[in-house]
């Protein structure tokens, strides 16, 4: 049977438009057994992952932050490829976090981030599939006193060979929860697949194309107030004196109340919130950082990086260079970067005597938890929290200050409360992805093949303030990712961090530190097969026969894209490869350069190697969103600091690709039967070196700084 529903506005025209794309998804019950009725009743949890309802709804708790990145789609499909159900089939709630199920291996506490969701994801589930089975197969087997052998799981029931008898798993889910969970259980053979590697369409589509999706910033309880906080332009300032007459004066303002972050006003909706704190009269104190500007902190990371690092990668000697041999060096400088999420900082908080409640846009749910049961004043387990949908997350979400002041709002208010940022507090009071300087020094033998390598890092670590055990004798293996496991077959390499506190808080961006030395790396080894007088593309095949994963994506894009066959007029490619999150990409971007420096990118070709893939639509939109993210980051992103504090605002002054700029961009997955590996980030840091190496294959230029738009 078929549950109908109200078909919104937006949809109608979707679907009777000049999209042409059909909306309307009917939501199918399976057919009765004969004689059988569905019963409604409580939900029957059979793994922490899994749960069941007599009447035959199946409820997967997805203990990862769906912020774009498919994991309310690949998730189930993972789980109902074992339980024998069609992934449409199954409801998704996120998981609350307390329970240790839901830990991610990758930071020790329930969260989402390091494209580690399938990788991490894929034998839990699988295995939590395969238990309710089993059980569900137990519990039939049972009831009908036959061997469990005798039965099979099908299309959500358990089906008797024999006698052709069937059970609904609705049926069964009471008996099978009765039994205990098999601690072994047999996985599908790949071969009898029927959900893992197809374009499932993404369940969470429709709710967000009719507006029914439920963001942070849609997030109502009753009773809720909403707060714009006032905090101080410059990092490490403070609140000197603060007079809330004239924000009260504002119609709809009900109160202005100090926090640690600065001053929040709070007002019945958004709007006399932020008229309230624009007539705030409040002064600030500066703090160390007031005289702070990019081009000092340039200064000091360069004056920095003259200085011996601490050793992360050491192979051959080093010291010297190898006689006889060509030598170069090079500098590269990357700026900060904004996370610049599409709904920006929010939450929701209620902090009451007896327990606290939170609705987050967050990533990090148990740290969430944690602050909350902090501020409350409550045991962790009193701490409800609610994961909503996250409009953009690049790791912005595992920071926790737009939940502290929410927290720290409500418990002043003594009632619910919402912080909004707006745009411009979001890109004023960041977690940056840190500058960087990068020191470089190769050599070259007669034959052109590289026979020295050095690489030095100066820059700010998110480490220290995250882990700061892992951060040891100065050394963070976190910033020299990618550059400590640069592949090429060179004898003498090092590889060394400098970590600078540059007085701006800097966090987890889009792949991380492997966003600068991807183009770092690539880049030099570019310059290398320049100076030795050889195609880019040939020379990095020649340094990665030991890299056979590398090698292939390699081989792959530079085929799809025509490598070393004729362009247009006024065009060059540009090539890199690089490893992340163990998933191996190469991209060749194919660009021109206008008389006036404009750079275009007309066409990216990208290959992946992520291991088996669970739905290839899934991979493709990943590999496209994160080129997006770092074309814009290669071509304009910068955050600029003066005077200790954020030159850009909104993004009239932060700019981003347009639609019309996008280029195309090509997908090719190579097939493989590895395990998983993560694809929401491993694309973005091979598209700055793509397009680069194409501006200097075209030009003659060489791109050492980040973003390109400010150099060519």
């Amino acid at each position: 049977m078929t549950t109908p529903r109200r078909v919104s506005r937006r949809e109608f025209f979707q679907t009777t438009g000049a999209a042409g794309v059909g909306l309307l998804i009917g939501f199918s019950l399976q057919s009765c057994a004969p004689g059988e009725k569905l019963v409604a009743g409580p939900p029957v949890p059979l793994t922490a992952w899994l749960r069941i309802t007599p009447d035959d709804k199946i409820t997967i708790l997805v203990d990862r932050s769906e912020m774009g990145q498919g994991v309310a789609t690949a998730l189930p499909m993972i789980l109902a490829e074992e339980l024998e159900i069609d992934v449409s089939r199954i409801a998704v709630e996120f998981a609350p976090p307390g329970d240790r199920a839901y830990i991610n291996p990758d930071f020790g506490m329930q969260g989402t981030g390091g494209s580690s969701s399938v990788r991490e994801g894929w034998l839990p589930l699988r295995t939590a599939g395969a238990q309710a089975r089993e059980m569900l197969i137990a519990a039939a087997a049972a009831e009908w006193k036959v061997a469990p052998g005798e039965c099979r799981a099908e299309g959500g029931a358990v089906i008797h060979t024999g006698s052709k008898r069937t059970r609904r798993y609705g049926a069964l889910v009471t008996a099978a929860a009765a039994l205990p969970v098999p601690a072994n259980v047999t996985l599908k053979d790949a071969k009898a697949w029927k959900v893992i590697g197809t374009r499932a369409k993404r369940s969470d589509t429709p709710m967000k194309v009719d507006g029914s999706a439920v963001y942070g910033i849609d997030v109502k309880v009753p009773g809720m107030l909403v707060a714009v906080v006032a905090r101080p332009p410059v990092f490490g300032g403070k609140v000197a004196h603060f007079d809330a007459a004239k924000a009260k004066a504002v119609p709809g303002v009900r109160d202005v109340v100090q926090i640690s972050s600065g001053v929040a006003v709070v007002a019945d909706g958004y709007w006399p919130a932020h008229q309230g704190r624009a007539a705030l009269d409040v002064t600030w104190t500066d703090g160390p950082t007031a005289a702070v500007s990019s081009a000092s902190i340039a200064a000091l990371l360069e004056a920095r990086a003259a200085r011996p690092g601490a050793q992360a990668r050491h192979d051959g000697r080093t010291d010297a260079a190898p006689a006889g041999s060509t030598m170069l060096d090079a500098t590269y400088r990357m700026p900060y970067l904004a996370h610049a999420t599409m709904e920006p900082m929010n939450c929701t908080a209620h902090v009451r005597a007896d327990g606290v409640e939170i609705w987050a846009p967050t990533q990090l749910q148990t740290a969430v938890q944690m602050t909350g049961a902090a501020i409350g004043g409550v045991p962790a387990e009193k701490v409800v929290v609610h994961t909503t949908y996250l409009g953009g997350g690049f790791g912005r979400r595992v920071e926790q200050d737009f939940v502290v002041e929410a927290l720290e709002t409500s418990k002043a208010m003594k009632a619910p409360v919402k912080v909004i940022w707006s745009r411009e507090d979001d890109m004023q009071h960041d977690f940056y992805r840190a500058a960087s300087h990068h020191q470089f020094r190769g050599g070259l033998d007669a034959a052109g093949k590289p026979v020295l390598w050095t690489h030095r890092v100066a820059t700010s670590s998110s480490m220290i303030r995250f882990f700061p055990e892992s951060v040891k004798d100065g050394l963070d293996l976190e910033v020299v990712e990618g550059a400590m496991a640069m592949p090429y077959a060179i004898s003498n390499v090092h590889v060394d961090c400098i970590l600078v506190d540059a007085g701006i808080p800097v966090g987890f961006w889009r792949s991380v530190n492997n966003s600068y030395n991807g183009f770092a790396v690539e880049t030099f080894i570019d310059e290398l097969a320049h100076l030795a007088k050889q195609d880019p593309c040939e020379y990095r095949r020649s340094l990665l026969t030991a890299a056979p994963r590398h090698l292939a994506v390699l081989n792959l894009a530079a085929e799809k894209a025509g490598w070393g066959t004729p362009l247009p007029a006024g065009r060059a490619r540009g090539i890199s490869v690089y490893k992340s999150f163990q998933t191996y990409v190469a991209e060749v971007a194919e660009v021109s350069v206008a008389a006036d420096g404009t750079p275009t990118v007309h066409r990216v070709v990208c290959a992946v190697d992520c291991g088996q893939v669970v739905n290839p639509m899934i991979v493709e939109q990943q590999i496209e969103g994160s080129i997006v993210m770092g074309l814009t980051a290669a071509l304009w992103g910068e955050i600029t600091i003066d005077r200790g504090r954020v030159v850009q605002g909104n993004f009239d002054t932060h700019r981003m690709m347009r639609l019309k700029e996008m280029p195309i961009v090509e997908v090719h997955i190579l097939p493989s039967t590895e395990k998983p590996t993560g694809v929401g980030e491993p694309a973005t840091p091979g598209i700055a070196p793509a397009v680069g190496n194409a501006i200097f294959a075209l030009t003659g230029k060489r791109i050492r700084t980040l973003p390109i738009g400010k150099v060519v």
